[in-house]
């Protein structure tokens, strides 16, 4: 059998008989027919229908059935053969030659003896002449149709290919460049699309003309607009084609109708939002052939259309696979915009709109994809400021509109290998700020503040992420808030960073480390919540104090505290512990602090709440408003505006810290003189005979008022006829003795006081007291002149009180020891405390930098202070020389001299003022001393008292100094308020106030029984409830939050102590109080215009809620 019969019986067995009926029908093609077969081509293109190439017509061996009907088997019909036949898919009758069977039978013939031979051929590795001028459509077709395998047909293919590098007529050229054309638009395989575009490509190489001819403007137009392949199934690869063909005609005639049209086109196509894919493929034609991109005002329309068609791209699936070629692709979108905008920057600026009007729109169902973020990477920064001023400033902008967009462009953290995005981000909050758009501020940093938080843990997102956060917190700074709700995250944050151990990880948690701390200084007073972020980040270096001002300086939206004050905390509800909070109204905490410290003093809110409405204390009036809308308001926290400014002291500066010791001790000096003022007043105005009258109707109500609340002793009653209400509560008297070495002569002086100053002793120096094996300090009559050592070591720093310096024993004398102060350990045994100073942990030098880090400041436990340490301190002697010398009346002259002091008469109210602010002389600079100074629950006072005064109790005599008719008594007080600063320095940080209610448990008539009351009835009153007062927050809390704030919290130092005397009987004041309406610390007989004042806030605030 000759080889042309074997190859037509071959192809006969692997195509279905209709097909090779038809193809057995067809003459030789005609000269001159090509230019027909094109127009055929281009007229119909989108109407093509039936193709058997792109209908699957491989035929898989064993597959056959009967006579070789394959995979297309009988369903292949004589429509589908006809189309196999004919590249052109569609022939109308008209333009059909009329052919005769035989002529068809012999050309059938020659095509697959042809292909026969070019396949045995190639097996066997031969080089064959060149094929006759024949079909090689029709041969290309049958290899396609074959059921060889891929690698097969790709040899045959390849001799196909080299064929077409002899000459060919117009029909056969027009004819393979159909026949590619179908297989690369419409082949249902790869395969099939990789023939498709290697016969394009070699025909537009070897038969230019003829390319170009049939690569024409109205036929590309053709494709573009209607498609090409099946209704319903157009080809997805029309782009690809025309980039694959533009190579070989740019430089043609007809190459400036194509541009012009396809600049058109491409406009078109975006208008209709083509998908991720689509615009990949106008970005690479575009990219590869700028000739295409359109001009004019059509330049910035097609940039805003191609931003619109990127705000829909969407990942269709999850998989890492799928992402990064989802990143890949719209890197290559925004290219494009890059290239556009580099060769015309007038068209960046409509860019920019259109993306604003697109992430601002509140119209949206769905929110604009992230994939925008790619797109402001590319706008150039030092247009970035300009574009944001014009943005923040146009008044034609709503702030729906505004918030929108500002937080939408935050969800843009999450766009990875985006270059400059949180530049712009932040850049967008500081312009907001610049304006004062403070509510769009807040409202978007509560809700993204911890969307942002959480993509630290990605390494990818983490620098952008971390600078957005850090402009976030450091500039929200008037309220706790947006730090608040990243502190159950924060722990686990650290830890995974900790876990990662990579540069990129460490060096975020230094700079989140930092940002705590900067937080914790701008936001102290909450212990509590605070505890588990200092142990997670214990590890880290702590920034001193200039670093952190520095840092919340740099960033603060406005340096005018009083524009935040309408966005300060809004609390939803009244604390559950039923207390209420108090505004800060702008560096007001140590008011604040004082304020709900004297409001929980609970004997003095009674006495104030108590007194008339015509009282003649103007401050106290409007103190008694303020501690009645503490007691009786709905509010969750009020405003102190008008206590504060009738309480503020003229040489404060308004919205700067103050020291909250001062404040006290001017409030209560100011309520003590205004009584003097008040009288002297009335008398230097009043009628003489009316003045008469007046003085004694007022002294007789004062006298009555006074002996009324007149606190009575331990021993009897002091009776007092000047005493004012701050006096009967807060006031006691010190006597302070000094005796001249010379001489020996003692003069004293007493001295009311309503607080004392506790001094820190030097580390080198030991305050003696009893049961210590120290040198005793020597009675008065027994002591001689002696010479007086000056002390071992000069100080280099001075604290806020006097100067001590050790005493001088004389030998020979048999002195009495000092009566120390005392205070109750857990069991309820008295315990002695004496002084034992240790060297400051923190080893500073007087010429040590004032900005050293706070954990290079703070001593370690075994540095640990007590109360009574400083109490006994400031009870001991000190000697007067060198230049402290005493004047001498008695010697006329300065003399070396002994000082004692002496409590003579123990307050109601004793407050304590730890001197915790030094001076360091050295660096000239106020510092903090942050030693941790434990605070008793209960302490016993040594208070000196006449002997008729002391009862049953003996008088124990400590001193020889002391008349021998006095002797000292113990004076329990109980713990009832601390006042604690955070920071560490006095011109800076935050003060909050722990308290509690302190209230007499029993009434002993006898002074042996107070302290078996003590021990055994209620030991240390741990059962009463602590309160946390934190400007407008208020919470529970317990007394050993209280001892161990400073253990956790280095910088937050208890700073003024409010002790409760307690009594062993009623007192006249509670007596009194009782008479006059106090019934178990409630008001019975409030005031009438005080309460309908509260009553009408109270409905006014509950309107405004809940309706």
């Amino acid at each position: 059998m000759s080889s042309s019969e074997e190859g037509k019986r071959q192809l006969a067995a692997r195509l279905p008989g209709n097909c090779i009926s038809q193809v057995s029908r067809l003459q030789p093609a005609r000269t001159g027919e090509g230019t027909t077969s094109a127009r055929r081509l281009q007229g119909s293109a989108c109407h093509v229908k039936g193709d058997a190439l792109a209908a699957g017509g491989t035929n898989e061996p064993g597959s056959r059935a009967g006579g070789g009907g394959g995979c297309l088997g009988a369903a292949c019909s004589s429509g589908l053969a006809a189309a196999l036949a004919v590249p052109g898919a569609v022939r109308s009758p008209q333009h059909q030659p009329a052919r005769s069977g035989a002529g068809e039978v012999a050309a059938a013939g020659r095509g697959v003896d042809l292909c026969a031979r070019a396949r045995l051929l190639w097996r066997r590795g031969e080089k064959t002449k060149p094929l006759p001028k024949v079909n090689m459509d029709k041969i290309l077709e049958a290899i396609l149709m074959s059921s060889y395998p891929d690698h097969v047909k790709q040899g045959l293919v390849q001799r196909v290919i080299e064929a077409s590098k002899q000459s060919m007529d117009s029909e056969q050229c027009w004819s393979m460049l159909e026949l590619s054309t179908k297989l690369f638009l419409v082949g249902d395989t790869k395969f099939k699309r990789l023939v498709g575009k290697e016969v394009l490509e070699a025909y537009g190489l070897y038969h230019r003309e003829a390319f170009e001819e049939f690569f024409n403007a109205r036929f590309l137009l053709s494709l573009l607009q209607e498609g090409f392949g099946p209704l319903g199934k157009r080809s997805l690869y029309v782009l690809d084609y025309i980039l694959l063909g533009l190579p070989f005609v740019s430089d043609s005639r007809s190459a400036s109708d194509i541009f012009s049209l396809l600049r058109t086109e491409v406009l078109r196509k975006v208008c209709e939002r083509p998908g991720l894919k689509q615009c990949v493929k106008i970005s690479k034609l575009l990219t590869q052939y700028p000739q295409c991109i359109p001009t004019g005002k059509r330049q910035a329309l097609f940039c805003q259309q191609l931003i619109r068609c990127i705000g829909q791209f969407r990942t269709t699936s999850g998989r890492e696979e799928a992402i990064v070629d989802f990143l890949d692709h719209v890197i290559k979108v925004g290219l494009l915009l890059q290239k556009i905008w580099k060769a015309q920057v007038s068209s960046i600026l409509p860019s920019l709109k259109e993306l604003f009007t697109i992430i601002s729109s509140t119209e949206e169902q769905e929110p604009p994809s992230i994939a925008l973020a790619s797109v402001v990477q590319y706008v150039p920064l030092e247009l970035m400021d300009g574009i944001l001023r014009n943005l923040t400033n146009d008044d034609s902008i709503t702030n729906v509109q505004m918030l929108m967009s500002i937080s939408r462009m935050i969800d843009w953290v999450s766009w990875p290998l985006g270059k400059n995005i949180d530049k712009w981000i932040v850049a967008f909050l500081k312009g907001l700020a610049a304006v004062k758009k403070f509510s769009i501020l807040i409202e978007v940093t509560l809700s993204k503040i911890e969307r942002v938080f959480s993509k630290l843990l990605y390494p990818i997102l983490r620098e952008g992420a971390l600078s957005i956060l850090r402009y976030m917190l450091l500039s929200f700074q008037h309220s706790h808030e947006a730090f608040h709700l990243l502190l159950p995250h924060i722990p686990r944050v650290v830890a995974s960073l900790t876990k990662e151990d990579s540069n990129s990880a460490a060096s975020c948690l230094e700079h989140l480390a930092e940002l705590i701390h900067c937080m914790f200084f701008r936001f102290s007073g909450f212990p509590d919540l605070y505890e588990p972020v200092v142990e997670a980040i214990k590890a880290f270096p702590i920034p001193n104090e200039d670093r952190i001002k520095h840092l919340l300086g740099q960033n603060a939206w406005t340096s005018q505290k009083n524009e935040l004050a309408s966005f300060y905390p809004r609390l939803a509800s009244k604390s559950e512990t039923g207390k209420i909070g108090l505004i800060n109204l702008g560096n007001t905490c140590y008011m604040n602090s004082i304020i709900q410290a004297l409001f929980m003093a609970s004997d003095f809110r009674r006495s104030v709440m108590n007194l008339a409405e015509n009282n003649s204390q103007p401050l106290m009036a409007k103190l008694q408003w303020l501690f009645a809308f503490l007691e009786h308001s709905q509010r969750p926290a009020i405003s102190p505006e008008t206590f504060f400014s009738a309480s503020w002291p003229p040489w404060f500066s308004r919205g700067a810290q103050q020291d909250c010791s001062e404040y006290l001790k001017y409030l209560l000096d100011r309520e003590r003189a205004s009584l003097v003022t008040f009288l002297k007043m009335m008398f230097a105005f009043s009628p003489p005979q009316k003045r008469l009258h007046e003085e004694e109707r007022t002294g007789r109500r004062i006298y009555q008022k006074l002996k009324e609340s007149t606190l009575l002793p331990q021993a009897g009653r002091r009776h007092s006829t000047n005493k004012t209400l701050v006096e009967r509560m807060f006031g006691g008297k010190i006597t302070t003795k000094i005796r001249c070495l010379k001489c020996l002569k003692v003069s004293s002086k007493e001295e009311a006081f309503t607080d004392l100053s506790l001094a820190f002793p030097p580390a080198d120096q030991h305050v003696p007291v009893a049961g210590s094996s120290n040198p005793p300090i020597l009675p008065v009559d027994e002591m001689g002149p002696q010479p007086v050592q000056p002390s071992a070591e000069a100080q280099s720093w001075t604290s806020d009180s006097p100067r001590k310096s050790e005493t001088c024993p004389v030998p020979g004398e048999n002195p009495a020891r000092v009566l120390p102060v005392e205070t109750l350990r857990p069991d309820g045994q008295e315990a002695s405390l004496p002084l034992r100073p240790t060297p400051n942990a923190a080893g500073a030098t007087p010429g040590e930098d004032s900005a050293v880090a706070v954990r290079e400041q703070v001593p370690g436990p075994e540095a640990s202070r007590s109360v009574p340490d400083l109490i006994n301190y400031f009870l001991s002697p000190e000697i007067l020389t060198a230049e402290n010398r005493y004047h001498c009346e008695n010697c006329a002259s300065l003399q070396d001299a002994e000082k004692l002091a002496e409590l003579t008469e123990g307050p109601h109210y004793l407050v304590l003022t730890l001197l915790r602010f030094s001076f360091d002389l050295t660096a000239m600079r106020r510092k903090k001393i942050l030693d941790n100074v434990s605070v008793p629950l209960v302490l016993t006072l040594p208070v000196l008292m006449p002997s008729e005064e002391l009862g049953d109790a003996s008088p124990v005599r400590s001193r020889r100094w002391a008349s021998s008719c006095s002797g000292f008594a113990s004076v329990v007080y109980d713990l009832c308020s601390v006042v604690v600063h955070s920071g560490v320095s006095s011109e800076s940080g935050h003060y909050y106030c722990y308290a509690r209610e302190c209230e007499d448990a029993a009434a002993e008539s006898d002074q042996k029984d107070a302290a078996q009351n003590i021990s055994v009835e209620n030991p240390l009153d741990v059962a009463i409830q602590w309160y946390l007062f934190n400007d407008t927050r208020v919470s529970f809390s317990s007394f050993e939050s209280v001892s161990n704030v400073t253990s956790f919290l280095p910088k937050d130092t208890a700073y003024l102590l409010f002790y409760r005397q307690r009594m062993t009987r009623p007192s006249v004041g509670q007596e009194a109080a009782a008479e006059s309406g106090w019934v178990n610390g409630d008001l019975h007989s409030p005031d009438k215009s005080l309460m309908e004042a509260i009553a009408k806030d109270n409905i006014l605030y509950l309107q405004v809620t809940f309706y």
